[in-house]
C-alpha cells in the first residue's frame, strides 16, 4: 500500500464462487493490493465511508451474511473492532441475516436511486436504518430534503462528533 493509505482502514476481500464472498458494495479506496484472482485488499482514507458484505454458505445454502456501513477513523480515533477491516472502523450499521441483510441493500439501492451517493448520506440514517431492521420494522426513507438538510448542518459546522 502507498504511504496515503498508510493510514487507512484495510480491508480483506475474497471471492470463492458459491462459498464464501467479501466485496465493498458502495465506497471508494484509496488504496488497491491484488493478492491472487481472488483475493484483495483496499484501503479507505480517513473519513471514508463504506459498505462491507460478507456472505457464506456451505453445502446447504447460507450459513452467514453480514452488512457493514462504516467510517475508515482518523488516527488516535477510537474504532469499533470489525472482522477483515485492520486496524478497524466506526460501526454505523450493523446487519445480520440474510433477511435483514436484504433489507438493507434495498435501502442502499433506494438512496442510489434518488441521485444520492450512499457514501455521502447522514450517519444517523445508517443508524436509524440498523435500529428499525433490527426490530423487523421499515426505516424511514432517506429524502433528497433530509440529505440537503445534512449537508447544510454539516457545512455549517452544526454536528456533533458523533454524528460524523
Amino acid at each position: 500500500m502507498s504511504d496515503a493509505a498508510s493510514n487507512a482502514s484495510t480491508v480483506e476481500l475474497i471471492w470463492l464462487k458459491d462459498r464464501l464472498q467479501r466485496w465493498v458494495r458502495f465506497g471508494r479506496p484509496a488504496d488497491e493490493i491484488v493478492h491472487d484472482r481472488r483475493r484483495r485488499a483496499v484501503a479507505f482514507a480517513p473519513g471514508a465511508v463504506f459498505a462491507l458484505i460478507h456472505w457464506e454458505a456451505g453445502d446447504y445454502g447460507t450459513t452467514l451474511s453480514r452488512l457493514w456501513v462504516l467510517r475508515a477513523v482518523e488516527p488516535g480515533e477510537p474504532f469499533d473492532r470489525v472482522p477483515f477491516v485492520t486496524p478497524g472502523a466506526k460501526v454505523l450499521l450493523d446487519l445480520k441475516t440474510w433477511t435483514k441483510v436484504r433489507a438493507g441493500l434495498e435501502v442502499i439501492d433506494a438512496i442510489e436511486a434518488l441521485g444520492i451517493n450512499p457514501e455521502r448520506v447522514c450517519p444517523d440514517h445508517w443508524r436509524h436504518v440498523g435500529g428499525r431492521i433490527a426490530v423487523a420494522e421499515p426505516p424511514s426513507p432517506y429524502t433528497r430534503a433530509r440529505h440537503r438538510a445534512w449537508l447544510s448542518r454539516k457545512r455549517l459546522g452544526l454536528i456533533d462528533e458523533d454524528a460524523a
